[in-house]
């Protein structure tokens, strides 16, 4: 009989969720299964007919429980393993997913009385409808000095807690009445698992606004709203489980769902970027990890604390405890790719692609490889799902100049990868500028497969690149999580060094391209500054007079 013990970690996605069996003593990867949330993202309609306005993104709750009883006793299977020898299961989640609860824990949406009211759904981070009510946060807090606002680089966003509750509120007051619970989707799931409700410090720092151990105040939200006075007292405040210790155990019918052990340890739940961190072995201060997918995160821990423009947050033991956790983000970077593909490209490169059995996106990345520098003439930015660092702006648009009638469509996708690269540096300087320092750049997530790219990002930041010897970043740092959470390693440090994988310098900045690069970053400053900081709000005005001309027209923004 083996000796040995595993652990299970639960990526929760934007589409689908992710389990993985990971042996502790090591790190190995085992068994993996993943399970398409049935209902996806809700933007057009709810399930029960009614239609959904623009800005909005939606989730259905059950979706996310499917992924416990397929995709965990899926992994288990193929791991090959006895189930009797899992010791822990850890989660982790997009953020900020959130969505209103009963006191029990019961999503409203399943409540036949409001299965028709969208704002009894989940809110997935990608809901950007409250922009309105992120605006007046914004306002309230700076014309009040609020010192917590700092922490947040100066703006709170759309995605974010407390926008999306007052956007509820003001929207539909018998759903924000009915809810008793307003919880991190992170935390929902933990709640499924262990049967106890707690809320995770990430969740709550960065998205929760909860510094030096308090939220806004009652007179703060009352400002905002005399409604919203006791948000924080009846509807979002409960006690805080730090990163790696345990939630709770395992309830029987949570074994039942996945074929674990019943009463094996819950981790505390987390954030998918965030817990990606002790998988790339970066624990120490200054090892700042891209998760580069659909968008991009930015996490790094650090021994100071500054106030850094345009961050998603700073927050004491965010990532690593002991130490300060810093994130910022892209909110467009694998999407806006995928969307060229989709709608900038001829059917005779879906062809050309198909015939010689390519993705769209291997056939433009082959082609743009060949391309010097600055060749296509173009200059992008990477604004097609917003700003999230460093102008925290998702009314802001994407632009391409330069094209001629000789842009090609490889051209514009070697734009458009530029740019997102750009955006990074800009994320990068404004932490050193700040007095945070970037000491290694480290990438993770589904995009490291494109070395164009990689090369592309290690020229663009003249930073060598570390690369995540891991496919399942997340699920692997949950499964760290849930090591510790056992009791199997002393702390995250100490079984990331034991169980998570990283190729140091995997791609190196070339001086040439590099010199190149920075003559075209220049530009896209300029362009930056000049649309993102007051200029020329022209991208605003756009989206006005669009959402204007729809609602006349009777049609729902796509």
């Amino acid at each position: 009989m083996s000796n040995d013990r595993y652990v299970v970690g639960v990526d929760f996605g934007t589409l689908s969720g992710r389990a993985l069996v990971v042996r502790v003593s090591d790190g190995a990867e085992l068994g993996s299964a993943v399970h398409e949330y049935p209902h996806a993202v809700l933007t057009d309609a709810l399930p029960s007919g009614p239609a959904l306005p623009p800005e909005w993104a939606l989730q259905v709750p059950q979706d996310y429980r499917e992924v416990l009883q397929v995709a965990v006793p899926s992994a288990v299977r193929r791991a090959g393993i006895d189930p009797a020898d899992v010791i822990g299961i850890a989660t982790d989640f997009t953020a900020c997913t959130v969505l209103p609860t009963t006191a029990d824990g019961t999503p409203l949406c399943e409540l036949p009385a409001y299965a028709h009211r969208p704002h009894s759904y989940v809110k997935l981070w990608r809901h950007h409808a409250a922009q309105g009510q992120a605006d007046r946060i914004n306002e309230l807090a700076r014309r009040r000095g609020e010192a917590w606002l700092p922490r947040y680089g100066g703006l709170i966003s759309s995605e974010w807690e407390f926008a999306k509750a007052l956007q509820v509120l003001e929207e539909d007051p018998e759903v924000y009445a009915a809810t008793e619970r307003w919880v991190e989707a992170a935390d929902w799931i933990v709640w499924q698992l262990c049967g106890r409700y707690v809320r995770n410090a990430c969740t709550a720092g960065y998205k929760g606004i909860l510094q030096d151990g308090t939220y806004p105040t009652p007179e703060f939200l009352a400002a905002l709203n005399p409604g919203f006075a006791r948000f924080v007292v009846d509807k979002l405040e409960h006690p805080i489980g730090q990163l790696g210790e345990a939630a709770g155990r395992l309830t029987a019918q949570a074994a039942a769902w996945t074929g674990l052990p019943e009463g094996i340890a819950v981790a505390v739940g987390n954030v998918d970027a965030h817990v990606t961190a002790p998988a790339a072995q970066a624990t120490e201060p200054g090892q700042l990890v891209a998760i580069m997918g659909t968008s991009t995160c930015h996490v790094m821990s650090s021994t100071v604390l500054r106030e850094v423009p345009g961050m998603c947050g700073v927050v004491d033991g965010g990532i690593i405890p002991g130490l300060w956790g810093y994130e910022a983000g892209q909110s467009g970077v694998g999407d806006i790719f995928g969307w060229f593909t989709r709608t900038g490209v001829p059917a005779a490169y879906a062809a050309e692609a198909q015939e010689r059995g390519f993705s769209v996106h291997e056939l433009l990345t082959e082609r743009a490889a060949g391309q010097a520098v600055g060749e296509h003439g173009l200059i992008a930015l990477d604004w097609h799902s917003g700003n999230r660092s460093v102008l925290v702006d998702h009314e802001l648009s994407g632009v391409v100049v330069g094209q001629t009638l000789a842009t090609r469509p490889e051209d514009t996708y070697r734009a458009l990868l530029e740019a997102t690269a750009f955006g990074t540096r800009v994320i990068l300087e404004t932490f050193r500028d700040s007095g945070v320092p970037v000491e290694e750049l480290i990438v993770a997530g589904g995009l490291t497969k494109n070395r164009l790219l990689m090369q592309i990002y290690a020229d663009v930041t003249r930073m060598p690149l570390s690369v995540l010897g891991s496919e399942q970043g997340p699920a692997l740092g949950s499964a760290i999580h849930a090591a510790v959470a056992a009791g199997a390693h002393p702390g995250i440090t100490t079984a990331a060094k034991a169980m998570g994988r990283v190729t140091r310098a995997a791609y190196l900045p070339d001086e040439e391209r590099a010199a190149a690069y920075d003559a075209l970053f220049a530009e896209y400053l300029a362009l930056h500054d000049y649309f993102g900081r007051g200029a020329n709000p022209v991208m605003k005005r756009l989206k006005e007079i669009r959402r204007s001309a729809m609602a006349a027209a009777g049609r729902k923004e796509s």
